[in-house]
């Protein structure tokens, strides 16, 4: 092989891995943007998918269908009609679990349809919070685990109890953001 060969393949095999130690920094930093914005359903949806590659392609697919919905944040007075609304629902606990419980879900459901969420598909609700609700999804999830379960008249009060806790997370999540004290204090 003379010198110009051996240049030549010198320069080929620098700029190959210049392309790709490029490529591999790119990719690291998608995975890190994307375990930063989706917390702990990064992780969920990774052990659900059969490769990484699949898992972060569902998860910048949900970015892209949040992205084009019309989020808005709640009117002070829609807040307040909310949280009135959660108040009632935790009252009627005491006598009726069982109704609070779905009514508590039902509102949840009524929270995302005011700030711009479609609720049409309740298996679509998981993903679409995971977007922009990530840290406190792991709530609602549990929380309508515990609504399946007591659907099969297998729940207990303490049970339910437990679903108020976990919609609570998710409701205070999406009512607050909307308040400008919250806002800031976050």
């Amino acid at each position: 092989m003379n010198n110009d060969m051996l240049i030549v393949i010198a320069i080929t095999v620098v700029a190959v891995l210049i392309v790709a130690g490029a490529w591999m920094f790119a990719r690291r930093r998608r995975t890190a943007a994307l375990r930063a914005r989706f917390g702990p359903e990064y992780d969920h949806v990774l052990h659900s998918a059969r490769t990484p590659a699949e898992a972060e392609r569902e998860l910048r697919e949900r970015q892209l269908r949040v992205e084009s919905f019309s989020i808005r944040p709640l009117s002070r007075e829609d807040a307040d009609r909310f949280s009135a609304a959660w108040r009632n629902v935790q009252a009627k606990f005491v006598d009726e679990p069982h109704t609070a419980v779905l009514d508590a879900d039902r509102l949840i459901g009524e929270v995302m349809r005011s700030r711009g969420y479609a609720v049409d598909d309740p298996n679509r609700r998981f993903d679409d919070l995971s977007v922009d609700h990530a840290h406190v999804l792991n709530h609602y999830r549990a929380g309508r685990e515990i609504v399946a379960r007591h659907e099969s008249g297998s729940a207990s009060t303490e049970d339910l109890r437990q679903a108020m806790v976990h919609f609570r997370a998710l409701f205070d999540e999406l009512v607050a953001a909307t308040r400008p004290a919250a806002r800031r204090a976050s």
